[in-house]
């Protein structure tokens, strides 16, 4: 298999590393993949807005456990940081088109599209797209970037560091800005990161029954 991109991505450079840490992170969706990434952010120094569908004052145990850096808000709070994360179930991503202008944001989806859980764990039916595909529909204009959706989350919760090595995040886009940019975010994270490509190719790798899905890799 081939990864393309950006492997050996470091924040050597001050600039990129200044910039990035000035973002503002929106998390919709604060089940177990939302509050997982939240706790990895604030724990590096962003500011995040965390939602849910419940609304803020379901959250305020959830806010309480994180600690200082993050704050309970709307949907619609959340998608207007600077990047956001969807971790939102698969049956309300029609609710994302009204929240915001996405012309233009950056985007990460770590969705995956599932209709049931345990036992059965039943896949929509999105014909030949790629399930991200079927994502942008709903936000459109945005700069989507795959990736947090490939392993459980109590994997992905753990220290990145594993030995001597970082824990992968592959990511997957179509524009090269966003895909930096949310590269640059992991790497500060304390990941490494796999580019596998554009989102018709890469994030077909990433979702259930691609060839990456939970596979746990770590770079040495």
């Amino acid at each position: 298999m081939c990864f393309p991109g950006l492997t050996n991505f470091t924040l050597s450079n001050q600039k990129v590393k200044q910039t990035i840490m000035k973002k503002t992170f929106g998390i919709i969706g604060a089940g177990n993949i939302g509050q997982t990434v939240a706790r990895h952010l604030v724990k590096a120094g962003y500011q995040v807005v965390l939602s849910n569908s419940q609304g803020p004052d379901s959250l305020k145990d959830v806010i309480d456990s994180i600690g200082s850096g993050i704050a309970a808000g709307s949907a619609a709070d959340a998608a207007a940081a600077d990047i956001v994360l969807l971790a939102l179930p698969w049956s309300q991503i029609a609710t994302l088109t009204a929240l915001t202008d996405w012309k233009g944001k950056t985007v990460i989806d770590a969705t995956n599209h599932f209709v049931s859980f345990s036992p059965d764990f039943k896949l929509a039916d999105i014909g030949d797209k790629a399930s991200t595909e079927v994502v942008a529909e709903y936000v459109p204009g945005a700069n989507i970037v795959k990736s947090f959706n490939t392993l459980y989350f109590k994997i992905l919760g753990l220290d990145p560091q594993e030995g001597k090595g970082k824990r992968v995040m592959f990511i997957s886009g179509n524009e090269t800005t966003s895909k930096t940019e949310v590269a640059a975010v992991i790497v500060s994270l304390g990941f490494a990161v796999i580019d596998l490509g554009t989102l018709a190719h890469g994030s077909k790798l990433q979702q259930p029954g691609g060839a990456v899905a939970t596979l746990n890799l770590v770079k040495y």
